[in-house]
This record gives structure tokens, sequence and C-alpha cells, in this order.
């Protein structure tokens, strides 16, 4: 049997601006994360303080973090699309006017 990628891969046009957009997305994120274990090393009492529903702050900070994270992909995903859709329109564009010349000699 032959397993092959099921599309063909090539070179990704958006490839460095989903990488800019994911090491900010992952500083933030991180920056987050810090602050948690921060008030838990420094403060590790106010992690019982109540603060939603009867919830605790460590119950509450850490489904953020969760849903935070979830949150961040969505946003990822939905621009990395926009943005190879652009890169898509652009070379679809460029490639129908290299078509049309080729058409016309």
């Amino acid at each position: 049997m032959l397993h092959e990628p099921a599309t063909p891969a090539g070179k990704d046009p958006a490839s460095p601006y989903k990488t800019r957009l994911g090491i900010w997305m992952f500083v933030f994120y991180s920056l987050f994360y810090a602050s948690f274990v921060a008030i838990n090393l420094l403060s590790p009492l106010s992690m019982a303080t109540i603060v939603f529903a009867g919830l605790n702050l460590a119950t509450v900070y850490g489904f953020a973090l969760i849903i935070v994270a979830l949150i961040e992909a969505l946003i990822y995903d939905g621009m990395c699309r926009k943005k190879e859709a652009e890169f898509a329109k652009a070379e679809k564009s460029k490639g129908g006017k290299t078509r049309s010349k080729k058409g016309k000699a």
C-alpha cells in the first residue's frame, strides 16, 4: 500500500503570517499563565478567595485558562483561514491574468 498525503503539500505563502500570529498568541497566553503561577507563588491563600458563584479564584482562573486557550485556537484558525483565502484569491487572479495573455497570443 502506498501511503501519501491526501493533498499535495507545497510552499505555504501564509507561513510567515501564521508564525508571527502564533508567536504573539503564545506570548499572550504565557503571560496569562505566568500570572496564575505568580499568584500561586506569591499569595497562595488568595487562591481560596470566593470570586464567582461560590467558586474560588483557583477554580475560576483554571477554567479561564482553558477557555482562553480554546478561544485563541478559534481566533488563530479564523485569522489563518482568512489570510490563506487572500493568498489564494491573489494567486487565482494572478494565474487568470497569465492564462488570458497566453490565450490571446
